[in-house]
């Protein structure tokens, strides 16, 4: 948290874009220690085996609630102070989630987690092709949610037609294409948390490697939806809700999957492999967004690679084998 406040602090005082980039790395350094590889192997360590899958689902949703309020108070504090500033007030909210981390209690560790040693446990996860399949499949999750985030608003601003004076958006404050795109992720983060919810409940009660591919299908078809047909505020709306309904439901699946396979000793270090392939993903798609726009003028073609790469994870989850690693006997 100190070096993710550190991050937005130092990078406030940059001079050239290259300065600015080369700080921010502390910023990606603590959202590693503060993101889901680490949280949700606290949380999963410390919730029972009946109550884990609800529980990821609980403490996953309540990352989107920056998300909601995030956004727009940055559109708020932008209109009164400079980025320079609006960073520096960020750095301190992020600083007072210290106060957060003396009520963490100690983890839960079965008899069975405690007799495998971190080699022999590590060393079985690489050598399953399950643990592969789920390591690919997770990429997809950071493409997109890592595209949509940070090239959504801009994709908004230039391709949506322009917002009705006489409609209701106009009516709610939405006067404008560029208020138009920040809404849109504020309504991804708000129905992420039902989405997230619902995914952590259906996850006790049915295959998580089916219900994974089903939401990664559901990504493929709305988002796909989205760039065939004339892009609307109404359409921008509509996918906003249906693809936050789907936008981190993979996360306490995976992450529940990973436990529930390899067990929960090492959930740590295994989940946190998993989500390395998130964040290669994440780095791809923020990085080839900004490129084959510069280079094409649109955000077409890499909305359909996009497309085309949650595809590809809806199939690699179908031969994933759900069954505790300990009990197969094949």
């Amino acid at each position: 948290m100190i070096c993710y406040a550190a991050g937005l602090v130092l990078s406030s005082f940059a001079t050239t874009p290259g300065e600015h980039q080369l700080l921010e790395i502390l910023v990606g350094f603590g959202v590693a220690g503060m993101g889901f590889g680490v949280i949700l192997a606290v949380v999963g360590r410390a919730a029972s085996d009946e109550n884990r899958w609800m529980t990821l689902g609980i403490a996953n949703a309540a990352g989107p609630l920056g998300q909601v309020f995030g956004v727009p108070a940055a559109e708020f504090l932008l209109a009164f102070y400079s980025w320079q500033e609006v960073f520096i007030i960020f750095a301190a909210v992020v600083g007072l989630s210290l106060l957060a981390l003396p009520m963490m209690r100690a983890p839960v560790v079965s008899k069975a987690d405690l007799e495998e040693t971190f080699s022999e446990i590590l060393g079985k996860a690489f050598r399953d092709p399950s643990y592969a399949l789920i390591f690919i499949g997770f990429f997809s999750c950071g493409y997109q949610l890592a595209f949509i985030t940070a090239h959504f608003p801009a994709l908004v601003t230039e391709m949506c037609g322009p917002i009705d004076p006489n409609g209701t958006l106009y009516s709610m404050g939405i006067t404008s294409t560029s208020v138009l795109g920040a809404v849109s992720i504020s309504l991804i983060g708000l129905a992420n948390i039902a989405g997230t919810l619902y995914a952590g409940y259906l996850g006790k009660r049915y295959s998580r490697k089916y219900l994974l591919a089903g939401i990664y299908v559901g990504r493929t078809v709305v988002a796909a939806a989205f760039i065939a047909f004339p892009i609307t505020p109404l359409s921008v709306i509509l996918f906003s809700v249906a693809m936050g309904s789907l936008w981190l439901a993979t996360v306490p699946l995976t992450s529940g999957l990973v436990a529930h396979i390899y067990g929960m000793r090492y959930m740590g270090t295994l989940y946190g492999l998993v989500f390395f392939s998130h964040q290669l993903g994440s780095f791809l798609g923020v990085w080839l967004g900004g490129t084959l726009y510069d280079s094409t003028g649109s955000y077409v073609a890499v909305w359909w690679v996009g497309v085309g790469v949650g595809l590809l994870s809806a199939i690699v989850h179908l031969p994933v084998k759900e069954v505790p690693l300990r009990l197969r006997t094949t």
